[in-house]
């Protein structure tokens, strides 16, 4: 007898023991586990394409010149502002002169021989007309005749077009605008046999620039003429400056199996902060959202761990039934409406928003994010998300989530933390953690 009562007296022992252990570290777990929150607000949200490109003038003009010789003078630098009609460089004129007297002589000379082949046929059109010599006999002079006047045409020809050389010695601007490039010095020879060649460059207006920025083939049908386009450049990476695609054009370019096309971006550039050839990197606005309700990524990929969620499941089944009960207790005029719905102001799912998919599935749309309750139960509620930008989502209905609300982002005991218990909830379409298992 004695020794069975030291069993039992041992057996409790250890059950209390095992029971105050377990106790204590539940007790342990439950104060290191600390709960992240974010609180939601209202904001804006937008999708974008990015690319880069390069900036230019909306208009720039190249002057070469069509005579060859060698530079005599250059009047104008780099970034010099130039008028219509203003000289900009000289060539030498001493052989474009000579080649306008050259031309002039022999126009003169031209016109001497055309009056005497025009006396000679006048006398013998007079000697035909008495019959003194036949028609064959007058032919000769009436060919000279037609010949020296064709000769006088080609060498008044030949003068203006010396004229010509000689006034394309002196370069002028064909616009108004700004000397952007000078490749050209004083007593260089410039050739204009083969190609004419080019001596400035000049941009008609920089307070209107250009962007020609190449678009991934996978992102091209998002672009449209008009859109709103957001840039910056390197040198002022605190500023940020706008535009609208003006062109979208079709013909592709493909490098190393790439395919990219060629977006036009206009710009205005009043403060002269853009200048030609600088890098752009471009956002394409492509969908926006103003004054929305967000709520951000990490609390659509939490999800509680299987105790944790198991344990919130079971507290709102221990609801459901005890609010079932109170209201078969009650007369049916003081029934609630809707005993399913859920408390806070967020905007309720409407028809056709039920979170079952036509199989049973959620569809993608559909998200869930966890909050603690008043009485600091954890709570799950369901949402379904519109527009996404990699860190916070449009919140387009629920029936719990307000303004204000603070959501579970992570948890945390010590120094370690985590945004999510499962791998799988990231793989659950935009709805990232989906309803909960059960849900």
């Amino acid at each position: 007898m004695k020794l069975r009562k030291i069993i039992w007296l041992v057996l409790g022992l250890v059950v209390v023991v095992a029971a105050v252990y377990l106790l204590k570290a539940g007790l342990s777990d439950a104060a290191d586990l600390q709960y992240q929150f974010a609180e939601l607000s209202k904001g804006d949200v937008e999708n974008s394409v990015s690319a880069t490109g390069s900036l230019s003038p909306v208009t720039t003009v190249e002057v070469g010149t069509q005579v060859s010789g060698t530079i005599d003078r250059v009047s104008v630098d780099f970034n010099d502002i130039v008028h219509q009609g203003q000289v900009l460089a000289v060539l030498d004129t001493s052989l474009l002169k000579l080649a306008v007297l050259e031309a002039q002589a022999n126009v003169e000379k031209t016109e001497a021989l055309l009056q005497e082949a025009q006396s000679n046929y006048n006398r013998n059109q007079r000697l035909f007309e008495r019959g003194l010599i036949s028609e064959a006999d007058l032919l000769p002079f009436s060919v000279e005749l037609k010949t020296q006047n064709a000769s006088l045409t080609s060498a008044q020809a030949a003068f203006s077009r010396a004229e010509r050389n000689l006034e394309y010695a002196v370069i002028t601007s064909p616009i108004n605008g700004i000397v952007v490039s000078r490749d050209v010095e004083e007593g260089q020879t410039v050739a204009a046999s083969l190609s004419t060649p080019t001596l400035f460059v000049i941009a008609q207006d920089l307070a209107r620039m250009e962007i020609l920025a190449e678009v991934d083939e996978s992102d091209i049908g998002e672009i449209k003429e008009g859109q709103e386009v957001r840039f910056d450049v390197a040198t002022y990476s605190d500023k940020e400056f706008s535009g609208t695609v003006k062109q979208v054009r079709l013909q592709p370019e493909t490098v190393s199996n790439v395919v990219t096309y060629t977006v036009v971006i206009e710009a205005s550039n009043e403060d002269g902060y853009l200048l030609p050839g600088m890098t752009a990197t471009i956002e394409f606005i492509t969908d926006r959202r103003t004054d929305v309700l967000l709520v951000p990524n990490k609390a659509l990929r939490f999800q509680p761990d299987e105790k944790q969620m198991m344990a919130a499941m079971e507290k709102m089944r221990s609801e459901r039934q005890a609010q079932r009960q109170t209201d078969g207790n009650q007369p049916p005029s003081e029934r609630p409406a809707d005993s399913s719905g859920a408390g806070g102001g967020g905007q309720a799912m409407g028809p056709g928003q039920g979170m079952g998919g036509a199989q049973g599935s959620p569809p993608n749309d559909i998200g869930s994010v966890w909050y603690l309750d008043d009485s600091g139960n954890l709570r799950p509620a369901m949402l379904r998300t519109g527009l996404s930008n990699g860190t916070q989502t449009e919140v387009v209905a629920s029936r719990d989530l307000t303004e204000g609300m603070k959501v579970i982002i992570g948890t945390g005991t010590g120094t370690t933390t985590s945004s999510s218990s499962s791998n799988d909830s990231q793989r659950r379409g935009p709805g990232f953690g989906g309803p909960p298992p059960g849900f």
